[in-house]
């Protein structure tokens, strides 16, 4: 059996949706119940899915038809954010071992953030439900800062707060290519799961990691990294 490489790494920064919680269905039906207020059809979970991992207002734009009217989208953005809020823990749960691999990380005293596309406040509120928000020193939302990812605006903002001098000593964690992206535009260490629901084109935008559980990310992390 082949030893996996290990990077020392002095931050993580993990993305949300379909990689620390499987929040798929509450999503999908939030854009259902939206599109059916506005006397819309529904669309497919396939669909909706496949619009997922860029922010609310893209994901409603997009199911929209990316031709709605500025207050069309406005209407249909307020509704999916209050009936979200009010459902977004009627599916969501966290995806296996993740309680345990975060522990574990804490321990070893990593910095850790959550960095999504998802409005922040509403992240908080879940994670803290779903009780892991107390392994994170941060976390932030798309609307969290000025441009949202792949821009690696949010990725920078971390790793200064966090003194990470140089980004190759962190890694961003995700399971879609605009985390692989923003990976790459912040000069991190790129990891995919390979469960999720996001877009990613791995041919386009391959990963350093490749992870089948979130408890894989122990065996290639380097808990020995001095200056932590």
């Amino acid at each position: 059996m082949t030893t996996p490489k290990r990077y020392p790494v002095r931050a993580l920064i993990f993305d949300l949706d379909g990689t620390l919680i499987d929040s798929k269905l509450d999503l999908i039906h939030s854009v259902n119940a939206t599109l059916t207020e506005m006397g819309r059809e529904k669309l497919s979970d396939e669909v909706i899915s496949s619009y997922i991992g860029h922010g609310a207002p893209m994901l409603m734009s997009r199911a929209l038809g990316g031709v709605a009217k500025e207050d069309e989208l406005a209407r249909g953005l307020g509704y999916f954010l209050e009936y979200y809020e009010a459902h977004k823990l009627d599916n969501t749960c966290l995806y296996p071992s993740v309680t345990e691999t975060l522990a574990k990380l804490s321990e070893q005293r990593i910095a850790m953030a959550v960095l999504t596309n998802k409005p922040e406040k509403i992240s908080v509120r879940i994670l803290e439900a779903l009780g892991i928000a107390k392994y994170f020193q941060a976390i932030y939302g798309g609307n969290s800062f000025e441009t949202k990812k792949p821009d690696p605006l949010g990725a920078n903002a971390i790793l200064s707060e966090f003194k990470v001098k140089n980004a190759g000593d962190s890694m961003m964690i995700g399971d879609s290519e605009v985390d692989i992206q923003t990976a790459r535009n912040a000069d991190m260490i790129a990891t995919a799961v390979n469960y999720g629901f996001g877009i990613h084109d791995r041919a386009q935008h391959p990963a350093d990691i490749y992870l089948n559980r979130m408890s894989d990310l122990l065996d290639v992390i380097d808990s020995s990294t001095p200056g932590r």
